[in-house]
């Protein structure tokens, strides 16, 4: 699971404080990793570790961030800054959760299920902020994914819950 911050590349906010909460609840029940692109980390915070201690004191949600805790200390929480040409190819394949699809980039759940069984890592891409991943970002994904099937447009807490359980579902058929 990756989270683009398009809201404010300048100054970490309650948006962004309140999404990182809530992704590292979903990604350590759901057995996903966690990457942030271009988050204005406050400098104190400067490792994961550190990143999720500070967000864990700070949130009520998911047991006060034991849950993000726990996904740091497993490793499995990462800092990157924007990607310019693409993705870090060791997140895996990506895939651009969006209300609008490009017909030839689209793909269901039941698609992305069949990519992690058949063995491939795929990094599921949130934008944060209003406008979503920007365009030259969108274009680097592979595959586009509107986990509603009817163009839907959800606020990112939200889209990232209804696309881990969609994928749960899918992965136990």
């Amino acid at each position: 699971m990756g989270i683009y911050n398009s809201y404010d590349p300048a100054k970490f906010r309650e948006p962004h404080r309140r999404a990182l909460a809530r992704a590292g609840d979903l990604a350590y029940a759901f057995g996903m990793n966690l990457a942030l692109f271009g988050f204005p980390i406050p400098e104190d915070a400067d490792t994961p570790a550190k990143t999720a201690e500070w967000v864990a004191g700070t949130t009520s949600i998911g047991g006060h961030g034991d849950y993000f805790m726990r996904l740091a200390e497993e490793g499995r929480f990462m800092k990157f800054p924007y990607p310019s040409k693409g993705f870090p190819p060791q997140l895996g394949e990506p895939v651009l959760t969006t209300s609008r699809p490009s017909p030839q980039k689209s793909i269901d759940a039941d698609g992305v299920a069949e990519m992690v069984l058949s063995g491939r890592s795929v990094l599921l891409v949130f934008g944060l902020g209003p406008k979503g991943v920007p365009k030259d970002a969108a274009r680097i994904s592979s595959y586009d994914l509107d986990v509603t099937g009817g163009g839907y447009s959800l606020e990112t807490c939200t889209a990232m819950g209804a696309v881990a359980g969609a994928l749960s579902h899918a992965l136990s058929q």
